[in-house]
């Protein structure tokens, strides 16, 4: 056996085995060898509306023969195109707003430390360069996004990273606040997910988004909010802003605005982002990507949309309530240390002395698939997923870990 032509992601590039998923239905995905296994991470915390849902091809396979693809450069535009944005606009926690398109959470990231720096700059204020994260805050992988997050392992090996990016204790307001005091005149932007995803999923402290939101406030930067996990419906909610009730400047987005079935993000602005960029008539955005507004990708969306408006996010919201409370129950009877989450995504930390990742290795023997997080294993299904397939991951984390158990 020899290392396939295909280099993977987060993987070790020496590896020669891999497994080889060929189908999906709602909340199920089945190998090359026929073993099906339920998809506890909805693939990459992004299969909202589950595999295999027709509406969402249809819709692709329905653009494909209409127009399939072209550019939005300077003066070019699609139905499509249009119409996802002003779905997405009316969607917002704020009015007025316009949306830019990209392809990835890490192009939506880094889309929007450029333009939060360049609405400063066309605003007058050119020295608002300084963007603020979080410790364990991840924010994608390209240079802006891995400067950004809160993950040191993920920016080991790749050189020099990004200026004026820096990191501040996540949930530490007072530490926050004293950055502020002291630089508050250069922060162009605070970058926070509502609910922090890859870093382990945690909820944030009572009060802290509302405390970031003050302190933009105070020393005129936007609040930026990374809901590429918590957006479109993972919370029970169109987007995190709404369940905590903080309207932030920005919301980027990826993954749930199209369940994954094409590549399509974005960055949501309010007016006092937009504003600054439209005051001078000759400026020009140097900014974009080939696809950004692909026709094809836009339908997706779009159907995507019209599915979890059908009911699909108030049958996550119960489903993540089921799981948490299974959760809950076996962090009471100590098969786990404790659960945490929000919605639908949610985390099982595991006992001292129990290796997270060999739970989760367990966990896919029996067939489920989850994601190993230091000492925890993280939960993100499908919002589908039914009562009978979220209590079978309850009951598989349960056996895996007795199983990976020394007493």
């Amino acid at each position: 056996m020899a290392v396939p032509a295909l280099l993977h992601p987060f993987a070790v590039p020496a590896r020669e085995d891999y497994v080889s998923l060929v189908s999906g239905e709602g909340a199920t995905v089945t190998d090359s060898d026929g073993k099906t296994y339920i998809d506890g991470l909805a693939s990459l915390w992004y299969v909202q509306a589950g595999h295999n849902c027709r509406p969402i091809i249809d819709a692709v396979t329905a653009q494909m023969n209409q127009f399939a693809t072209f550019h939005t450069f300077d003066r070019f535009t699609n139905p499509a195109a249009d119409a996802l944005a002003e779905r997405l606009v009316d969607l917002a926690p704020f009015s007025d707003g316009r949306v830019f398109l990209a392809n990835s959470g890490s192009e939506a990231i880094d889309t929007a430390m450029k333009l939060a720096r360049a609405a400063q700059t066309q605003a007058g204020n050119p020295d608002k360069t300084l963007v603020l994260s979080r410790d364990r805050g991840y924010h994608g992988v390209n240079y802006g996004g891995m400067t950004a997050q809160g993950l040191p392992l993920n920016k080991q090996g790749f050189g020099a990273l990004l200026p004026d990016v820096e990191q501040v204790p996540a949930d530490d307001l007072e530490a926050l606040a004293m950055v502020m005091a002291e630089q508050g005149e250069r922060v162009a932007a605070i970058i926070a997910e509502p609910v922090q995803g890859a870093g382990g999923v945690h909820p944030p402290a009572d009060g802290y988004l509302e405390g970031l939101r003050r302190l933009c406030d105070q020393h005129g930067a936007y609040l930026v909010f990374d809901e590429v996990i918590t957006g479109f419906g993972r919370l029970g909610t169109w987007f995190g802003a709404d369940y905590f009730g903080v309207r932030p400047d920005m919301i980027t987005f990826a993954k749930g605005v199209c369940s994954g079935y094409l590549p399509v993000s974005g960055v949501l602005m309010d007016r006092s982002v937009t504003g600054p960029l439209e005051n001078d008539p000759e400026w020009l955005l140097r900014h974009g990507y080939t696809y950004s507004g692909h026709p094809t990708s836009a339908a997706a969306a779009l159907a995507n949309i019209n599915v979890l408006a059908d009911g699909v996010i108030e049958q996550g919201a119960r489903a993540g309530q089921r799981l948490g409370e299974g959760l809950k129950a076996l962090a009471a009877d100590h098969t786990i240390h404790s659960a945490r989450g929000v919605g639908a995504v949610w985390a099982a930390q595991v006992n001292e002395g129990v290796d997270a990742m060999a739970v989760r290795e367990s966990m896919m023997e029996r067939g489920l698939i989850v994601r190993g997080i230091g000492d925890a294993v993280a939960f993100c299904p499908p919002l589908v997923i039914s009562d009978e397939q979220v209590d079978a991951m309850v009951d598989i984390l349960a056996d895996s870990v007795a199983a990976n158990s020394s007493n």
